[in-house]
Formats: C-alpha cells, sequence, structure tokens
C-alpha cells in the first residue's frame, strides 16, 4: 500500500479549501450586523420590525394609528424600542391549557 501525504499542492485539498472559504464568506454575509444602542436601548425600524413580526409595514401603520403598538417619531423617521416590543409581545401571549392553573 503506497503512503499517501494530503496537502495543499492536492487539487481536492485545494478545491476543500477554496470551498471552505466561499461558506465562511457567505455566512459572514448572513450575520446580522451589531445594533448601535441609545443609552442600552436598542431601536429597530419600520423594515426591520416587520421583517422580525413577519407582517406588512402597512400593517405596522395600522397598529400605530390604533394605538395598539409603542413607538416613537422623530423627524418622520419611526422607530421602535426593542424592548417595549418585546414586553407588548409577553403581555399579548396565550398561555396554553398546560400553562393554566385548572380550577
Amino acid at each position: 500500500m503506497k503512503n499517501y501525504l494530503i496537502d495543499n499542492s492536492d487539487p481536492l485539498v485545494d478545491d476543500l479549501l477554496r470551498r471552505m472559504e466561499k461558506a465562511g464568506k457567505a455566512l459572514d454575509k448572513l450575520e446580522m450586523p451589531e445594533r448601535r444602542s441609545f443609552n442600552g436601548q436598542r431601536f429597530l425600524t419600520d423594515s426591520e420590525l416587520s421583517a422580525i413580526l413577519k407582517i406588512s409595514r402597512r400593517t405596522l401603520q395600522e397598529y400605530r394609528s390604533a394605538g395598539i403598538i409603542p413607538y416613537y417619531l422623530i423627524c418622520g423617521k419611526v422607530l421602535y424600542k426593542e424592548s417595549e416590543i418585546q414586553q407588548f409581545l409577553e403581555e399579548g401571549r396565550k398561555r396554553s391549557l398546560d400553562e393554566q392553573e385548572l380550577l
């Protein structure tokens, strides 16, 4: 049996390394950039929140108009405080039968 040393000069190894590098670059693009915070609070834009909640921006506008969802309007730009949205979602959570205390 012949001994075979695998190194970078092997075309299969070279191909594997190129594919791994390409996959790493693709993953870097998918990562969300670190969001800046203001006094420790993070804010979401209209498009970011609609993508997270999987609803349209028009639906967010209807929620704002009806006073359902908390928001900030600064020079025509709508922002949502992430902690307030999380609290809003927790308050609207319906408990399952297993979690409810049966009388």
